[in-house]
């Protein structure tokens, strides 16, 4: 069937060898810490990276939305497609800024003034044509009251520790001073020694000086 005409078989083939690679070529990947905790009131860093087959372009979009934990639809939260388009309504209102870097296929943002109906699961996706497909990157957001007792404890070690070392230095330096202090006043004090010796040497020679003119 394909004996008179061998380059539409070969175009054929070569058709369905590229189809048979594109599937697992175009696929963007994602990747996110999937949970994060941070404390009420603070900011927090949505931190989202992906991996893409095709340059990054102008034809980049990343979208970013909201499910919260208790239930309900899905909100809007931030939208990148050359520049940042951030919600002009709603609960993310003013709350929402760019922190990506294309450069390093970095498409983070930050969250401000953290609340306690911010708890839920944030999405990040990311088309990057022709590469448009891969799964959406998630991370589940937990807005607690103070930090946990490990990074407190670890956080007040750190500062023991800063403070610590601070005060080592000052009793290192202050006990320098003094021993250099001692040391200088030992070698005034031997000088002072030193020429008292010379004065009595020298006083002492005069009298014997004195003493042979008189019997002369």
């Amino acid at each position: 069937m394909y004996g008179k005409n061998p380059t539409r078989v070969f175009l054929l083939l070569l058709g369905l060898q590229l189809t048979a690679h594109w599937p697992t070529a175009a696929a963007v990947e994602i990747y996110t810490s999937r949970v994060l905790e941070a404390v009420n009131g603070t900011d927090a860093r949505l931190k989202c990276t992906f991996s893409s087959f095709a340059p990054v372009g102008d034809a980049l979009t990343v979208t970013w939305n909201f499910r919260p934990q208790d239930g309900g639809p899905e909100q809007f939260v931030f939208y990148y497609h050359v520049d940042p388009f951030k919600p002009m309504s709603g609960r993310f209102k003013d709350r929402v800024a760019w922190d990506g870097n294309l450069e390093r296929y970095d498409v983070s943002i930050l969250l401000w003034k953290l609340q306690f109906d911010d708890n839920g699961t944030y999405t990040c996706q990311v088309k990057n044509p022709p590469d448009v497909d891969g799964l959406i990157g998630e991370i589940r957001l937990s807005v607690v009251h103070t930090a946990r007792f490990s990074e407190m404890y670890f956080l007040a070690l750190a500062i023991g520790s800063a403070c610590g070392l601070m005060i080592i230095i000052v009793i290192g330096v202050v006990l320098f001073q003094h021993f250099r202090k001692k040391r200088w006043a030992e070698e005034a004090n031997k000088v002072v020694e030193i020429h008292s010796k010379e004065e009595e040497r020298l006083n002492q020679a005069k009298k014997v000086s004195v003493y042979l003119e008189d019997i002369d």
